[in-house]
């Protein structure tokens, strides 16, 4: 074993953990403050969940054994199969030399923190009106029915040395570093599908979202920033040369996608904020997670920019367009996503067409990011009808108005009046 990639990958497993309770604090900042312990409960209930499905039957379907379908990933039995371990090609060749770089439980815990928080993010759609128990629901059928199958094509490299015992996104030759298509593009769409079937908030309009606690949100910011630099750095497997690219292009990128962020919030409203210095460094988070090992750091930077200008300007889609995605999942992880993938096509070291290659990666990256938006929309929009149709997945029209925290989980997030100290 080579006890410094093993610490590397261990650690990074232990950095993209620390992005679900990040997350929750950048939601619960954005919503009401009766909502807030609710909001926040949306990404511990999905760490709770998903970690236990994981270690069941998730990692089983997410790197199942050549021998198994690869297009959907099922291998015909559960738990975790310690012979076998889902690697990139580059970490497989080099674990041919040395027999092995770091034990299997090790990649199977850094994988299970990309589950917990791809689940998580969908939740930020829903803010203010989901139950939690219907929300447990979803997300344990979305994870095993949507996610563990994308993860598959995406991230199952297999054992073969040309990747023929891979996932079809693998073998297509989509190029996804860090999870553009599998985490944002997925929970985007998911998103935005449980967005339709929960319907608007009562006075949705501009302003409904303001938020209660700028501070907290902004602590949810850094703490996603810091954990992304194991999740992309991480995705690596090792700490050489493409890990520190990667790690480099999560500065920069975000970096620059927060000035594009402010500065279309400049000319449009005359005033830059912080949530939105902190909503363009998630932006550029989110672009540059597909691409972070593919491109050059300048060109990490140019992305950013794009991303956090374009996500800026399409979180105003929901307005347009009429569906009430409470966080901007949808102008953010997905609109994001689908940027950095197909940005990869275009300026990506030794494939873009920018630089005298075929237009044949784009094309791979637009069927990748194309073919998980749309299993995933409707996978989800299945789901969560089904689910409201029944139990109901929204809760009653006076509780959401009041605030759900004490109905939902008998808590408040702040002790409101002087009676209570």
């Amino acid at each position: 074993m080579d006890q410094g990639n093993t610490a590397f990958v261990l650690f990074s497993a232990a950095l993209v953990l620390l992005m679900t309770p990040g997350l929750a604090f950048f939601y619960g900042g954005m919503v009401k403050a009766k909502s807030v312990v609710s909001m926040m409960m949306l990404s511990w209930g999905s760490l709770g969940l998903v970690g236990v499905l994981w270690v069941i039957y998730g990692y089983a379907v997410s790197f199942a054994s050549s021998d198994s379908p690869t297009f959907i990933g099922i291998p015909g039995w559960f738990g975790i199969d310690t012979a076998s371990i889902g690697l990139n090609a580059e970490t497989a060749a080099a674990l041919e030399e040395t027999a092995s770089s770091y034990p299997t439980m090790a990649f199977v815990a850094f994988q299970a923190t990309f589950a917990i928080i791809t689940v998580a993010l969908i939740s930020g759609a829903i803010a203010d009106r989901a139950k939690f128990g219907a929300w447990m629901i979803f997300a344990g059928i979305w994870a095993t029915i949507v996610y563990f199958p994308v993860a598959n094509w995406v991230f199952n490299y297999g054992a073969a040395e040309d990747n023929s015992d891979g996932g079809w996104l693998v073998q297509l030759g989509v190029i996804d570093f860090a999870g553009g298509t599998a985490v944002h593009i997925n929970a985007g769409a998911a998103g935005l599908a449980l967005a339709l079937v929960l319907g608007k908030r009562f006075g949705f309009s501009k302003g409904i979202t303001q938020p209660h606690n700028v501070p907290l949100t902004l602590l949810g910011v850094a703490l996603l920033w810091f954990g992304w630099f194991g999740f992309n750095a991480g995705s690596e497997l090792g700490a050489d040369g493409v890990a520190s690219i990667a790690f480099i292009n999560t500065l920069a990128a975000p970096s620059a996608a927060m000035l594009g962020w402010v500065l279309v919030e400049k000319i449009r409203h005359g005033k830059a904020t912080s949530i939105g210095a902190g909503s363009g460094a998630v932006a550029g988070l989110v672009a540059i997670t597909p691409a972070c090992a593919s491109l050059d750091p300048i060109w990490g930077m140019v992305l950013g920019v794009i991303a956090g200008a374009l996500c800026a300007l399409a979180i105003d889609l929901k307005f347009a367009l009429g569906f009430d995605d409470s966080l901007d999942v949808v102008g953010i992880h997905l609109v994001g996503g689908i940027v950095g993938t197909l940005f990869i096509g275009a300026f990506g070291r030794d494939v873009g067409f920018a630089f005298g290659n075929d237009f044949s990666q784009l094309a791979k990256q637009a069927v990748g990011a194309g073919a998980v938006l749309v299993y995933s929309f409707v996978i989800a929009f299945a789901i969560g009808w089904i689910i409201e149709k029944t139990i109901g997945f929204r809760v009653k029209a006076e509780d959401e108005i009041a605030g759900i925290d004490t109905v939902v989980h008998g808590e408040e997030a702040y002790a409101f009046g002087a009676d209570k100290g």
